[in-house]
């Protein structure tokens, strides 16, 4: 496989859900680059909620490495073109 050029990077739809306390975005969707670590993700909801601490889950099941790319958790966990990514304020899926 050849390397992409910064233009075609693959960009992933991550859907963002409230879980539990957790104050809901006013948009829920958003699109990133593949080759971004899941931390981007993290930080951009801390960002917006403006809490240091957060517990973020993909498919409600299990809190990825920060470091992980997002095309490999969209590859691995994504349907219907997007990964779903739920977020909470307390913990909520051991």
């Amino acid at each position: 496989m050849s390397a992409e050029s910064p233009s075609s990077v693959r960009k992933v739809v991550i859907h963002l859900r409230a879980t539990g306390d957790a104050p809901i975005l006013k948009q829920s969707k958003f699109k990133i680059a593949g080759t971004d670590k899941f931390a981007k993700v993290i930080d951009f909801l801390r960002r917006q909620l403006h809490r240091e601490t957060l517990f973020v889950y993909v498919n409600s099941a299990f809190s990825p490495n920060p470091d992980e790319l997002v095309i490999d958790l969209f590859n691995n966990f994504g349907f219907d073109g997007k990964l779903v990514v739920n977020y909470a304020c307390s913990m909520a899926w051991g």
